[in-house]
């Protein structure tokens, strides 16, 4: 039987991006699941290697729209499992919330819609450098649930990455690609005057300055949170080189 990967993406057009090209790239088949288009969930993950939940313009707290409701549900999924499960902004939100963390706005009102910087925690320092910058956009971020372990944060959301057994939630996109942004930018420009948001040639000159690092992170990332990582070489110094899979 061929490797899977499951990747569960929100909207008609939405692509899995960079995630979805490194997970061929690694030798897995990348199967798209739109679950909100009408596609089902699956009851097991016996012909999948791992799962990812990517994000989109919905809410975690979205308990009116079934495929949220679902969604949130069949995160029991992998948990029980013990498969790889990989939750990215909205998924990651669903994966705290699930666990029994609150998802919510800003107090102010302030948004992450850019690129900003994320710090390694303690216990994400051989996940993390020290400081990176990874594109956002989210107007809402998550807390940390029990019994999980905070890996990276930030400054005005402050979680943003942890660890639960087999799974990792993430605040950013690691995922996104040039020609993503730019139909993002488009799309949604009104967004880009919200609270803290940036404007559009600041992510695009973004890209430029930071989207190598993104790469060499996601790759490393990756490869880790499948168990392959000794068979992935990656131009990252030793000190930002990945911890395995707790």
């Amino acid at each position: 039987m061929s490797r899977r990967i499951l990747l569960i993406v929100h909207q008609e057009h939405s692509n899995p991006g960079r995630v979805g090209r490194l997970v061929m790239d690694f030798g897995y088949e990348a199967v798209i699941c739109r679950h909100a288009c009408g596609d089902p969930l699956p009851a097991t993950l016996d012909d999948f290697d791992g799962a990812v939940i990517f994000g989109g313009p919905m809410s975690a707290n979205d308990d009116h729209l079934p495929f949220i409701r679902n969604e949130l549900d069949w995160i029991d999924v992998p948990l029980r499992e013990g498969k790889p499960f990989l939750g990215i902004c909205l998924g990651g939100q669903l994966l705290a919330r699930y666990l029994g963390a609150d998802v919510g706005p800003d107090p102010q009102g302030y948004h992450e819609i850019g690129y900003y910087p994320v710090r390694a925690a303690p216990a994400g320092e051989g996940l993390f450098a020290p400081e990176q910058c990874f594109y956002q956009w989210h107007g809402e971020g998550f807390e940390v649930p029990r019994e999980a372990t905070l890996l990276a944060s930030g400054e005005r959301f402050p979680n943003q990455a942890f660890r639960y057994g087999s799974a990792i939630g993430i605040q950013f996109h690691p995922e996104v690609t040039r020609d993503m942004m730019q139909t993002w930018t488009r799309k949604a420009a009104h967004r880009m005057v919200l609270p803290g948001a940036q404007a559009r040639d600041a992510h695009l000159s973004g890209h430029s300055r930071f989207d190598a690092d993104v790469e060499n992170w996601v790759t490393s990332f990756l490869a880790s949170w499948l168990g392959i990582a000794d068979d992935v070489t990656t131009s990252l110094p030793a000190s930002m080189a990945l911890a395995a899979a707790e």
